[in-house]
């Protein structure tokens, strides 16, 4: 029988967390930390550059005042406004996603505004070119940033009061963001 030492992988180490065999992970810590940072990247990166097209038209956007346009024509009040808020919110958010700066906040701001796109797209279709499964993917990968934490590899492991995230921050700023989405969405006609 090998040691408690040894380097050799034995039948309990492959146990599932749920046995009560104790804590073994299926990958290192680190594991999870670089596909944490993998996932805010990617999602707070696509989330700035849609907020980029809002704000100053780059990458094919319509700028503020083709954005403003859309949402007027999509019944909300002060269309131009709301481009500013919409931007600023996506682009803010997403960089602080993809850097893990007040993370639990990040991401739920970026479901805030989600939840508005899927209200406005509608739940007509799934797939493309009409359907929702795009906006529903980036609604879920930031939610679940919100309620996981960015990872060891983030800005907010420098901030002693976000250091150690808790799934109650998560909550909490995923409610937030919703109550949000939800006045946002009664401003609409």
């Amino acid at each position: 029988m090998p040691s408690p030492t040894s380097t050799s992988t034995s039948v309990s180490s492959l146990a599932p967390l749920s046995s009560g065999t104790g804590t073994h992970h299926a990958a290192p810590p680190q594991a999870y930390d670089v596909g944490l940072l993998l996932l805010r990247l990617a999602l707070g990166l696509t989330m700035a550059a849609h907020g980029s097209q809002k704000l100053f038209g780059w990458f094919g956007g319509g700028g503020l005042d083709g954005t403003g346009e859309f949402f007027t024509m999509s019944g909300y009040p002060s269309g131009k406004a709301l481009a500013v808020v919409a931007g600023l919110t996506e682009t803010l958010g997403g960089l602080g996603l993809a850097i893990g700066l007040l993370t639990p906040l990040a991401g739920a701001a970026l479901v805030g505004t989600m939840v508005n796109v899927l209200a406005v797209k509608g739940f007509g279709a799934f797939f493309a070119p009409t359907g929702i499964e795009y906006e529903l993917l980036l609604t879920a990968g930031a939610a679940a940033l919100t309620l996981t934490g960015p990872g060891r590899i983030a800005a907010d492991r420098f901030l002693p009061w976000v250091k150690a995230h808790r799934l109650a921050y998560g909550v909490a700023a995923l409610v937030l963001g919703l109550v949000l989405a939800g006045v946002t969405l009664l401003l609409r006609k």
